[in-house]
């Protein structure tokens, strides 16, 4: 089924449609504007430059300190403290992600992982059959 028979049954003319077409084309509305001094190739550059940002090789600060949790120009980064000032159930959060043998069937969770699994596999056969 093409456009205007489409277009035809939800009863919008062409007329609508053509004249949008032209006034894009006439406009150059994707084109920079040179009373505005916009320039498209100093914008790519700019948002193509990396920034470095420094790395802290001091080992007595990395021991100390969370080092980049400063956000602010001035101040300093937030001074770790000993293990018995945090709260005990902070050592039990789970940083790994769940093994499949862990999960319960009758959970949504597990069929979630699942689906997620899947998802991830689909992605690479796609991505590995393109070459």
């Amino acid at each position: 089924m093409s456009l205007l028979s489409i277009l035809r049954l939800s009863r919008i003319g062409e007329h609508v449609i053509i004249p949008t077409q032209y006034i894009i084309q006439t406009k150059h509305y994707a084109k920079v504007s040179a009373k505005t001094g916009f320039d498209k190739k100093k914008v790519y550059k700019s948002t193509k430059e990396k920034i470095d940002l420094p790395v802290e090789k001091d080992v007595n600060k990395l021991l100390t300190y969370v080092c980049g949790s400063n956000i602010y120009k001035e101040g300093e980064d937030v001074k770790l403290k000993s293990d018995s000032e945090y709260p005990e159930w902070i050592w039990d959060i789970k940083t790994e992600p769940p093994k499949l043998e862990d999960l319960d069937p009758n959970t949504k969770k597990y069929w979630k992982y699942i689906r997620k699994r899947a998802l991830i596999r689909n992605n690479r056969k796609i991505k590995y059959s393109k070459l």
